[in-house]
């Protein structure tokens, strides 16, 4: 597909659209995770316009509080750990080697998937060497996965209004092309429902559609709705449930080479992953564990999820859920 054809996907009926996307996945399952998510610090220089997170009270968790808050997660059954945060000049490497390797001495089995593609360039550059010798340090010390967060929009006329000190359009998939070369797969999100358009829409899936046909490095795709409480674009409302079921029917379509598509319900609202569900989505993340970047920008949904809930959630979808373990091996079927 090229961006033209992806464009004029949004602009379908809607309900076609669905139906279009729906028939893309293989069968009826929507996996879900038990998934822990710890945000090691908020201190961040590059302060973006479109960011609450950094505006709180600044914090960074020692190794040893990582650590632990990991460690607890995965006696109560976590098998997959999300740690992002930001770009802190006072930590550098040793502090996330440190992390992975202790995590991974007390259990080996968990999947560490850990710093954005905006995290490993500003700490490699920090450290003064090279994406490549970064990344192959960090995947001896345990990372497994790169999350796919800082993408935003990949459309620099887009960046530099909300995220004008972060990784480019170009670095961010840079550093994703060198992950999957070292054989660490990642995930990739599109953040949406603020100043950019269709069109920038359409260029962003276009851009990671072309990378996963080169490396088949990523797994999944997450349309993360903008939450404008406490950022620069304060005066901006939230996007419709429309846009919402129309951006995710679009990214199953035009990201046909991904294995998920998730409805991050963090992000989405729980009412609106469910409907979601019958529009292309295959995936609702998982428990989730404490997040709290979104949560900064006014996300109003709970801070986590039971299994319980979470199989409600899927069920009222008229779906099947799956348990899935963070590279979408599907572990359990609950029929």
């Amino acid at each position: 597909m090229n961006v033209k054809e992806i464009e004029d996907l949004f602009y379908q009926n809607l309900n076609e659209l669905g139906t279009m996307a729906n028939e893309l996945n293989k069968n009826n399952y929507v996996t879900f995770s038990i998934n822990k998510h710890i945000n090691y610090t908020n201190v961040c220089v590059s302060r973006c316009p479109i960011c609450a997170y950094h505006r709180a009270e600044g914090y960074l968790l020692s190794p040893e509080q990582v650590i632990e808050s990991a460690l607890k997660a995965i006696e109560l059954g976590a098998n997959e750990l999300h740690i992002v945060g930001s770009h802190n000049p006072e930590i550098g490497i040793e502090y996330f080697e440190e992390i992975f390797r202790k995590i991974k001495e007390r259990a080996k089995n968990v999947v560490i998937k850990a710093l954005t593609a905006a995290e490993i360039e500003f700490y490699s550059k920090r450290e003064g060497m090279s994406v490549r010798e970064f990344l192959d340090r960090l995947k001896s010390a345990g990372l497994d996965i790169l999350p796919g967060g800082g993408a935003e929009i990949l459309v620099e006329r887009i960046r530099k209004r909300i995220a004008p000190s972060k990784v480019t359009s170009h670095g961010w998939l840079r550093v994703m092309k060198i992950a999957h070369e070292l054989g660490i797969k990642s995930n990739a999100t599109m953040l949406f429902g603020h100043i950019e358009s269709y069109r920038d829409r359409a260029i962003h899936l276009y851009r990671l559609r072309r990378l996963q046909e080169k490396t088949n490095g990523f797994l999944a795709f997450i349309p993360l709705r903008f939450h404008p409480e406490n950022t620069e674009f304060s005066n901006l409302k939230k996007t419709s449930l429309r846009d919402i079921l129309k951006t995710i029917a679009v990214s199953r379509i035009a990201l046909s080479n991904f294995k998920g598509i998730k409805a991050y319900w963090v992000m989405l609202g729980i009412k609106e992953t469910e409907i979601a569900l019958n529009y292309g989505a295959n995936d609702v993340d998982g428990t989730v564990m404490g997040e709290k970047i979104a949560h900064s920008a006014g996300a109003e949904t709970p801070l986590e999820m039971g299994k319980g809930r979470i199989l409600e959630m899927i069920r009222r979808a008229g779906k099947v859920p799956a348990r899935r373990d963070a590279f979408f091996n599907i572990l359990e079927v609950y029929k």
